[in-house]
């Protein structure tokens, strides 16, 4: 049996986007609703993707703004990044722009493995955001990309299973059924 294998990530993005809410629905499997700002958690879950064990250690973090400091301890011993914005807030993803932009320094790459994640998109009605946008900027960073709703406990899990798989793919690890084929 293969040994699990220890992975920090860290979820980031402006405030009130869900990124706790994502996180527990993640973790203990339930939708929480009332909003309780941040300071920092970190939460361990043990998730099983193709066969292999993993033990993640997930660091839920305070929202943060483009005035941020992006602080050190977000990037030392980080595997993965889920970067989180709301469907419904323009400045969100803005915000999420800038985070990225200081990751990237921080970690001193030019990438890191990270799924950016539009939340709320259950949220018909308030949409701002068009999908092909996130995918957009996704795809401009060499990211993995998802809309998710913290309340379908199925794409909270899909988000942390995709941010597995970029970070093996990262350490060159790719699953068999991620190798594309060309075919003349």
């Amino acid at each position: 049996m293969p040994q699990p294998k220890c992975r920090k990530i860290a979820v980031i993005g402006y405030r009130s986007v869900g990124k706790s809410s994502l996180t527990i629905q993640f973790v203990e499997g339930q939708f929480v609703d009332s909003y309780d700002p941040t300071i920092e958690n970190t939460f361990n879950k043990m998730v099983n993707v193709n066969g292999q064990d993993f033990n993640l250690q997930l660091v839920d973090t305070a929202g943060q703004d483009e005035y941020s400091i992006f602080p050190q301890s977000h990037s030392v011993d980080i595997h993965g990044y889920v970067l989180v914005y709301s469907v419904t807030s323009m400045k969100s993803f803005e915000v999420v722009k800038a985070l990225h932009d200081k990751l990237l320094d921080m970690v001193g790459q030019m990438q890191a493995p990270t799924v950016l994640v539009g939340n709320k998109k259950d949220l018909h009605m308030e949409r701002v955001i068009k999908p092909e946008e996130g995918k957009k900027l996704a795809d401009s960073w060499g990211a993995a990309f998802m809309e998710s709703s913290a309340k379908e406990n199925e794409t909270a899990v899909e988000v942390f299973k995709r941010i597995i798989l970029e970070m093996e793919k990262a350490d060159g690890n790719a699953p068999p059924e991620e190798k594309k084929c060309a075919v003349m």
